[in-house]
């Protein structure tokens, strides 16, 4: 017979040399490893909003700083003017008012026709007033509308009397209603004469040597006059003894009004 092989109980050796273990295996990088290693590093940005707070508050501060300045310089420089000056209102006086026509028609409407004198004084030494034109209002007690007139411009000198002349007629084409006709008619009956009441309104300049001030609102208003209507074609004149004026100027020399 012939004689078999087996293989061999124990398998050949390789010689092979093996690769020594490591005290720590080396193992692939994380996402987080691998971003952090291409992100710059981090560095504090300035705060531009603190900045431009800090400029805005600085602003703020100097710009109130300077109107503070302003107003005190203007409030002194005010005082000095108010001391050298003395400014005072001028006056006014109703030195005459003439009657040539006051009666209703008998459709109510009112046909009026005055001449009225307003005498004027500047009182001051060193303030010269600049009016423009003026316009006046003649009007009952009670709010009756009697009629309206203009005074042309004018420049007021110093220390000056002034004659201001203007004629006052009615709006023919508009018809009283049925109570104020007969308070005017009721009125124009009595001995004593229709109470009436002027207001003259304009703007003013004020002249101060070579500067002039801006224009401000003046307003007079007379009372204390009573008129009687014409019975014929001769004019009547007006009770003026007991008539005032009230002078509203709102003139301000920077913190002073008169």
């Amino acid at each position: 017979m012939a004689d078999r092989v087996y293989p061999s109980a124990k398998p050949p050796t390789t010689n092979t040399t093996a690769t020594p273990m490591t005290a720590n295996p080396a193992f692939p990088a994380t996402k987080a490893q691998l971003y952090g290693a291409s992100r710059p590093p981090y560095r504090p940005q300035p705060n531009h909003r603190r900045h431009r707070r800090g400029c805005c508050c600085s602003c703020c501060l100097w710009t109130t700083f300077i109107i503070i300045a302003l107003l005190v310089l203007i409030a002194v420089a005010g005082a000095v003017l108010y001391v050298i000056y003395r400014p005072h209102r001028p006056s006014f006086t109703v030195s005459g008012l003439k009657v040539s026509s006051l009666n209703l028609t008998s459709s109510s409407k009112l046909v009026s026709n005055i001449n009225l004198n307003i005498t004027t004084r500047n009182p001051n030494k060193n303030l010269v007033y600049i009016y423009n034109p003026t316009t006046i209002s003649v009007t009952t007690d009670d709010g009756i509308d009697i009629g309206t007139g203009s005074i042309p411009s004018f420049k007021h000198g110093t220390k000056n009397i002034t004659l201001l002349t203007a004629s006052i007629t009615s709006n023919t084409n508009q018809a009283l209603d049925d109570a104020s006709a007969k308070k005017l008619r009721s009125d124009l009956k009595t001995k004593s004469g229709v109470p009436l009441k002027i207001k003259l309104e304009t703007k003013v300049k004020v002249k101060i040597g070579g500067v002039k001030s801006p224009k401000v609102r003046i307003r007079v208003t007379c009372d204390g006059i009573k008129a009687t209507a014409p019975t014929g074609k001769a004019a009547t004149m007006a009770s003026t003894s007991n008539a005032k004026c009230k002078v509203d100027l709102r003139f301000k020399i920077w913190k002073w009004t008169f």
